[in-house]
């Protein structure tokens, strides 16, 4: 497996993906208010295993993917977020940015983890990515995590229609520091 870099947090730990972490991915995927705003139907354990593979891929092919996000007390995954690149089908196009994404189980939305894990990567991005572009899409219902992104820097630009949903296109400057 590639080297993902181990990221802490107060209250959280972002990992690289792991075979085990499959059934807790189905679980999560599974759920229809995980899929609301992404995609709005629920995967199925073989859709999971195929997000899982492509996230754990991406650090080979890109330096950056996603983690899997552990609740560090528990060790339970409550979640992923990181950066991917997809050669989105979109307009306009987004290819050639890290595009950042986020999820977590429907239990701990609302208590803060995505900003800290979000704080976490743009720690990581800055010390290792500086300079790259970063992007992110989300639906127009979606109205935390556009405030989430805002909160993080993220300035939208435009407008589209992905896979049927009308978004929000984001980017953010990433300076070193």
């Amino acid at each position: 497996m590639p080297d993902v870099p181990l990221l802490e947090t107060d209250r959280l730990v972002l990992r690289g993906f792991q075979i085990d972490d499959l059934d807790a991915t189905a679980a999560m995927w599974a759920m229809p208010e995980v899929v609301r705003y992404i995609g709005g139907t629920p995967l199925s354990r073989e859709q999971s295993w195929a997000r899982m593979l492509r996230h754990i891929g991406m650090w080979s092919v890109m330096g950056f993917g996603f983690w899997a996000i552990t609740d560090k007390l528990s060790g339970q995954l409550i979640g992923e977020a990181g950066f991917h690149e997809m050669r989105r089908a979109l307009t306009p196009s987004i290819e050639n940015t890290m595009e950042a994404g986020w999820g977590l189980i429907p239990d701990v939305q609302g208590r803060g983890y995505a900003s800290e894990a979000l704080d976490a990567m743009w720690s990581w991005a800055k010390a290792n990515k500086a300079g790259v572009p970063v992007t992110c899409i989300i639906d127009v219902q979606n109205a935390a995590s556009i405030r989430l992104a805002e909160r993080h820097g993220f300035r939208a630009f435009a407008r589209s229609t992905y896979q049927g949903s009308e978004i929000v296109i984001f980017h953010k400057d990433l300076i070193a520091s």
